[in-house]
């Protein structure tokens, strides 16, 4: 039985994770070393005894000076020197290390249980019953049993062996039940010391060595002097064992623990911590430009290439900038010089767009024509063109990857063609031709494919010829076939065509003079007949066989392949056509409706709608349609190739061989059009997969492009005091508000709930106290349902009533103070929805609820919306900026959304220290232009190594006169300065100002000679002062003095003409910086925080959008209210409804009550919606409710297939006449006509815990309910109705799985479904619950058993096979196996193995209980 195990039974191990010595990180799965008194916390009487030794005595014992199993040899032990100890010590710890790695035989047992083919051997010799003893030093706790609570407790104690009397390391063969139980001691003492005796005897002794022979047969002196002069002492051959003890320790010294030692490579892989990392980590290049161009490392572009690259990027960017014409050159040498700084000089985007703004820009220089009349006009009018935007830089970017891509296919094939030229002498003058003047991939795989097929044996020669055997293909394969078709005479057939097919091409695309075909003077049949062999034997096989040949040339043409996709692009049409599948699956509702018939769409139409194609993909993938891409003009196409085929002779032999053109051109024109159309679709894929990833960003960064909340009479950019409000879930007259208390630097001061806000006085007055108290800038308010609203309205009028007023502050007209009313701010909680339930949040405040968390998410956001979003890091792809974003790939989108936030960090600054000190700083640094998350961390950890403070930008790349380590090299701190401030000091002389500026530190000299000259100091003014104070102390003089706005008065026009003649840089933008920082250094330049629109406070409050919700739907409504002469409504979504007594019926003289009453569901007409105020008016008159909601359809014959639509629904009515099945309808309003699949797809955007009714394909007397148990897991529940009055209406005995019994629906879902998912969200709270899958648990558990081995462990994980159920995946050792219990959620309790516990600690202490019980079983059947 292994030690942890063993310990398990007894009760001596138990399981934590907080207090064992070699504690287990669960997020970074990293083993942490703890302190711990090696005392122990034990209470027994031996303890007691203990304490009253010799203290010094007992502390060597501790140390390890004295070892209790040698006490014998205690004299011989006083004689050795040190260096004989310390070997056998080392020798004494390799045997236990040795006997530790074995498995002992409870472990096999352990594993044996779960593997039905495990039979282990029963010990043949039962002779003896061993009686289970503790320690001497443990009389108490090894003679108790483990309690309950011990037993894989949520406290992991270690197993601390010190061995004072303890097992002895070597063990007696002869004992077979050596560790089925504990050791086994007696209880009084000369019992105990006679058995250490035997113990002592029986164990093996060590080996003896110079210096220590002991006479244990009883030898005197003399004889013993005299062996040793026979035989030797044995120091002849001690330096032997000497040099072998010394190499083994040195190689347990060298075998040091690494994290791949203990981490799968998966799991570093998510960390960052893998070798490749750690080389990104610490290279001298920006780690974003290391990622992008790692498959491109051995790549070197330049002269001529590095030309083409630039001619390539501006001839595809050029057609979309919408520049004038005469702007294409300075267009191109703008693309080229931006590219130079990427290529060259690796310098990132946001440093180029911010110090090299003057390239990116054409600048026109006119005289001015009113200089004649004024000469203190100026004589030249400089008109900038902007060339590039910083949008276009990351294009240029993107760019420069796909040429890389492009470069190395088409260097491939030039290799390929100068071994075939040079090898084989082929001579094909297509091929470089081609090659030359490809541009695409795909351009450049049609000419791979070419070379494959048409030298397919002389490849083979070549890889021959270099040692490369590749398999044999099998004979019937195509190329083998055509491989034939060469070497035989039918090849002369293939040639009588009279035109080659690249000839055919020419012809097609109008290159070169057209080359007419000439006929052969025998009928094809005869020439045919003429050319069989013995691989062709017949004329109609070699006709055949020729005709195939040729079509496949055809195909593999380049040039034909180019013709081809010129047309497709500009001629195709695009169709849609459902699937059998598709036909009931997309109905009405579904989000595919909108292209279930659409067609004739040309490329240019959908690229103005590029959301339609991503959906008709996606579609077609999940097989219900399937997507075709057609010809506008097919025959006249055809018509126009067969004229470039056929030849011009009339006669019956020219009709002959052009009917055989004919025949080949219709089979060249399938595979053509396939392979094309594919590629097109591919093609127009990405290029609408690139425009709505270009308007997610766009969108990420209006909501990045926020500064922090501007207080009354506060300059932007400072950053508010903030009260937020919230009501979660909750009805606010009902249940509590919370509410927290948010300080300008982010810190929590305060929280607390709040009543109703509405009529509760004393709620009133201690909100009215706290903001008394307080003084807010700003009281903002969010939640998750549609009573939020009613809560804004209520603190609204609160403020108004009490006349609530924030701080205040100057008025900029009168010069007195004065205050404002305290504004009250809806705030968009996309951000703290995914903040007050993660770990993050847990772990910055894990004494807060969830709401006030959610709280805390909302006022920081008001505060400052950038650092909120780059605190989700990878999970900012979880939020929504298109609709249709789901159908983009996610690595590319969260790739763009980066690229939006590194523009926005680095207009913005991060302030270097407080990253180093703030670890929600910290999360801005990963963005910072050079750096990355693996560079951010080694950045943060090179600082803190140098004292955790920077004092300059230069302290940076190292400073050896303080000691100071480069924290980045050259090439990564020339991006990164610029971006990183110091926050400028004016007592201290060192301090530079321009560190806290957007200068970067080459342009420093250009600020000092800036500030001199608004100083008016000459030379020896300007060399005096430096020489005093440093090289600052021109610009320390211009603040101190606080004559910054002098730097206005300077003509930068005369520094920037100076600096371009006499150094050849161009800074005029760049000095146009320099003055605005002097001014106001890293001044806020985002726009003033936007406040939501009513249509997305509508959007954010209920969840509803234009199209979900609109006028003339027809929507489940339940009667809240019915008065004589309105009604009031629920709908779905938790607005209300007004129903005007006319709205009722259309029967005048019939009262309203006699047709509706409270608590009923029915179907209404929405007639007006104002989402403003969230108020929608609606009526119940039939003739409103016959005209069905048909959404705006503006599509026109051509491109709509109304006839196919209205087919389909006959076609759907007559399959329910003829399968006898009819739609059933309930009113309540939580069902939906859905099948299973539909019903996920519903709910898959819906909240945990939603749910959706719908009907039963078991038949009227059955409905099914799914719900959401998580994302991705749904569970279908089956309930048989019971008591029916109708075939359609609702039984009034509802079952579930003949257990559960319910009277009406709403009790159904109260008391079964809702009560399961608050057992699912207890569960998915608790800290024993792992959000991973089982592959990933149990490697999480393997992990942390390796990093614990003395320490057991369990935890639980979702089920994603069985919806409903959870695993409890649990490891008793290293050495055992991951075992896994289900466990199932049932209304109000958790069932495992047909017991049910009520809550999650009943749970654990179960499992406890049953596994006790289980090992005690287990060890009852050894026995």
């Amino acid at each position: 039985m292994s030690n942890s195990l063993r310990d398990l039974i007894v009760g001596e191990a138990e399981l934590d994770d907080e207090e064992d010595d070699e504690s287990f990180d669960e997020e970074t799965g990293e083993t942490r070393q703890r302190s711990r008194n090696q005392a122990g916390d034990m209470d027994d009487s031996s303890e007691e005894e203990e304490d009253d030794d010799d203290e010094e005595e007992a502390q060597k014992i501790r140390d390890g000076f004295i070892n209790d199993e040698d006490d014998e040899d205690e004299d011989e032990d006083l004689v050795e020197d040190e260096d004989e100890r310390r070997k056998r010590r080392k020798r004494k710890r390799r045997q236990e290390r040795e006997e530790e790695a074995q498995l002992d035989e409870e472990d096999l047992d352990l594993i044996g249980e779960n593997n039905p083919e495990w039979d282990r051997k029963q010990p043949s010799q039962g002779k003896f019953k061993r009686l289970k003893r503790g320690h001497h030093d443990e009389d108490t706790r090894g003679n108790e049993r483990r309690g309950l609570d011990d037993m894989f407790s949520d406290e992991d104690d270690d197993i601390i062996d010190e061995r004072p009397y303890a097992r002895p390391t070597h063990r007696a063969a002869a004992d077979e039940f050596e560790d089925f139980i504990e050791e086994d001691f007696p209880v009084d003492e000369d019992e105990r010391l006679r058995q250490m005796e035997d113990m002592e005897v029986a164990r093996p002794r060590d080996k003896g060595i110079a210096g220590r022979i002991v006479d244990r047969a009883g030898l005197d002196k003399d004889a013993l002097e005299d062996m040793e002069a026979i035989f030797g002492n044995g120091e002849d051959y001690q330096w032997a064992l000497d040099e072998e003890e010394e190499e083994e320790e040195r190689q347990r010294e060298e075998q040091t623990l690494e994290l791949k030692d203990v981490f799968e490579p998966s799991q570093l892989s998510e960390k960052l911590l893998t070798d490749e990392d750690n080389m990104i980590r610490f290279a001298d290049e920006p780690e974003r430009f290391q990622l992008d161009r790692k498959p491109f490392k051995h790549l070197n572009i330049q002269g001529e290439q590095f030309k083409e690259e630039i001619q390539w990027i501006a001839d595809l960017m050029w057609p979309k900038k919408q520049l004038s014409s005469d702007l294409h050159s300075p267009f191109q040498k703008a693309v080229g010089k931006v590219l130079e700084y990427f290529v060259l000089e690796d310098l990132e985007v946001p440093y180029v767009f911010q110090h090299r703004k003057d390239y990116l820009i054409h600048a026109r220089k006119t005289r001015n024509p009113e200089h004649r009349d004024d000469p203190e006009a100026p004589e030249y009018i400089v008109n900038a063109e902007k060339l590039l935007t910083q949008d276009d830089l990351w294009r240029i970017l993107e760019l420069d990857i796909k040429f890389r891509s492009l470069f190395e296919k088409r260097s491939v094939i030039e290799r390929t063609y100068d071994n075939l030229r040079e090898a084989i002498q082929v001579n094909d003058g297509m091929i470089p031709e081609m090659l030359s003047q490809a541009v695409t991939m795909e351009e450049l795989q049609d000419l791979q494919d070419h070379i494959n097929f048409q030298y397919t044996s002389e490849l083979k020669d070549i890889a021959a010829m270099n040692g490369i055997v590749k398999g044999n293909k099998r004979p019937g394969a195509k190329s083998s076939v055509f491989e034939r078709v060469r070497k035989s005479k039918a090849y002369k057939m293939v040639k009588s065509y009279g035109i080659s097919p690249d000839r055919l091409a020419q012809n097609a695309l109008r290159e070169g003079k057209k080359v007419i075909s000439d006929d052969e003077p025998s009928l094809p049949i005869d020439l045919a007949d003429s050319l069989t062999d013995s691989d062709f034997p017949t004329g109609d096989q070699v006709l055949h066989q020729a005709r195939y040949t040729y079509a496949e040339e055809l195909f593999m043409s380049p040039r034909m392949r180019k013709y081809f996709r010129q047309n497709f692009y500009m001629m195709g049409e695009i169709s849609c056509h459902r699937t059998e599948k598709g036909l009931r699956r997309i109905d009405d509702s579904h989000p595919y409706y909108e292209i279930k018939y659409l067609v004739n769409q040309t490329i240019s139409d959908l690229a103005r709608r590029p959301e339609l194609f991503l959906k008709m993909m996606k579609a077609e993938e999940e097989g219900l349609i399937e997507v075709t891409l057609r010809l506008q003009n097919e025959k006249e196409f055809r018509r126009q190739l067969q004229g470039e085929f056929i030849s011009d002779n009339y006669s019956e032999l020219a009709d002959a061989w052009n009917e055989e053109r004919k025949k080949v051109l219709d089979l060249a024109f399938i595979k053509l059009e396939r392979v094309i159309a594919k590629g097109v679709k591919d093609s127009l894929r990405t290029a609408c997969q690139e425009e709505l990833l270009k308007l997610c960003r766009e969108e990420y960064s209006k909501r990045l492009d926020q500064a922090p909340y501007k207080p009354k009479g506060m300059v932007l950019g400072t950053t508010p005091r903030v009260l937020a409000l919230s009501n979660g879930m909750g009805d606010p007259a009902r249940d509590p508000i919370f509410w927290v208390w948010v300080e300008e630097d982010g810190r929590v001061i305060e929280h607390g709930k709040f009543g109703n806000l509405a009529r509760d006085d004393a709620q009133r007055d201690a909100f009215v106290e706290l903001v008394e108290r307080r003084k807010p800038d700003v009281v903002c308010v969010s939640g998750f349902s549609t009573d939020t609203h009613r809560l804004v309205r209520d603190l609204e009028n609160l403020v108004n009533e009490k006349n609530l007023t924030g701080p205040e502050f100057p008025d900029p007209d009168s010069e007195d103070y004065r205050s404002e009313l305290l504004e009250v701010v809806v705030v968009n909680d996309e951000v703290a929805r995914l903040y007050k339930d993660s770990p993050r949040a847990q772990a910055d405040h894990p004494t807060l609820t969830s709401n006030t968390r959610y709280c805390v998410a909302l006022a920081r956001y008001l505060q400052n919306p950038m650092k909120e979003y780059a605190a989700l890091g990878k999970d900012v792809t979880s939020l929504l900026f298109n609709p249709c974003q789901h159908l983009l790939p996610q690595e590319k989108l969260l790739k763009h959304l980066e690229t939006s936030m590194v523009d926005m960090v680095n207009l913005c600054g991060v302030d270097v220290n407080e990253a180093v000190s703030d670890a929600y700083t910290a999360n801005l640094l990963p963005y910072v232009a050079g750096l990355g998350p693996r560079k951010a961390t080694s950045v943060i950890k090179a600082i803190n190594t140098n004292g955790g403070v920077v004092n300059s930008r230069d302290e940076l790349v190292g400073d050896p006169d303080n000691n100071k380590l480069p924290v980045v090299g050259p090439r990564v701190w020339n991006n990164c300065a610029s971006f990183l401030y110091i926050e400028y000091d004016a007592t201290n002389p060192a301090s530079e100002p321009l560190d806290n500026t957007r200068v970067h530190p080459e342009d420093y000299e250009l600020g000092r000679k800036m500030a001199a000259d608004a100083l008016e100091l000459d030379e020896e003014d300007v060399k005096a002062e430096t020489d005093e104070n440093g090289a600052g102390a021109i610009v320390r003089k211009l603040f101190r003095e606080d004559e910054q706005e002098k730097v206005n008065e300077l003509i930068l026009e005369e520094y920037a003409e100076q600096l371009e003649k006499n150094y050849n840089q161009r800074k005029r933008a760049t000095l146009e910086t320099i003055r605005a920082e002097l001014q106001a250094p890293y001044e806020e330049l985002r726009r003033n925080f936007s406040a939501l629109t009513p249509d997305q406070v509508f959007l954010m409050f209920t969840g509803e959008n234009k199209e979900s919700l609109a006028e003339g739907m027809i929507v489940s409504v339940n009667l809240r209210v019915v008065k004589d002469d309105f009604a009031i409504a629920k709908l779905d979504c938790g607005i209300e409804g007004r129903i005007e007594s006319h709205e009722v019926s259309h029967r005048s003289n019939v009262s309203i009550r006699d047709v509706i009453h409270v608590g009923q569901t029915v179907q209404a007409k929405i007639v007006d919606l104002n989402r403003k105020e969230f108020i929608a008016k609606l009526t119940l008159r039939e003739d409103a409710l016959r005209r069905p909601y048909k959404r705006h359809n503006d599509h026109d014959r051509g491109t709509w297939d109304y006839r196919q639509e209205d087919d389909d629904k006959e076609s759907l009515r007559e399959k329910d006449k003829v399968t006898g099945r009819t739609q059933r309808v309930i009113k309540h309003p939580l069902f939906k006509p859905f099948n299973s699949t539909q019903a996920e797809e519903y709910l898959g955007s819906q909240g945990q815990g939603d749910v959706v009714i719908r009907p039963s394909s078991k038949g009227n007397d059955h409905l099914t309910v799914t719900w959401k148990v998580a994302d991705g897991v749904f569970q279908h529940i089956d309930v048989l109705e019971l008591q029916k009055d109708t075939e359609f209406s609702v039984g009034k005995v509802l079952r579930i799985a003949g257990n559960y019994t319910y009277t009406d629906l709403d009790e159904l879902i109260v008391e079964h479904v809702k009560a399961m998912a608050k057992k699912v969200d207890e569960m998915m709270s608790h800290d024993k619950f792992k959000k991973t899958s089982v592959a990933e648990s149990e490697q999480w558990l393997t992990t942390y058993s390796n990093a614990n081995p003395n320490v057991s462990m369990y935890i639980f994980c979702i089920n994603p096979k069985r919806a409903g159920y959870f695993h409890l995946c649990f490891k008793a050792s290293r050495s055992s196996p991951v075992n896994m219990w289900d466990v199932k959620v049932v209304p109000r309790a958790f069932e495992m193995m047909r017991s049910q516990y009520p809550h999650m600690l009943a749970l654990c202490n179960g499992f406890k209980l049953r596994f006790n019980s289980e090992l005690s079983k287990l060890q009852q059947m050894r026995r």
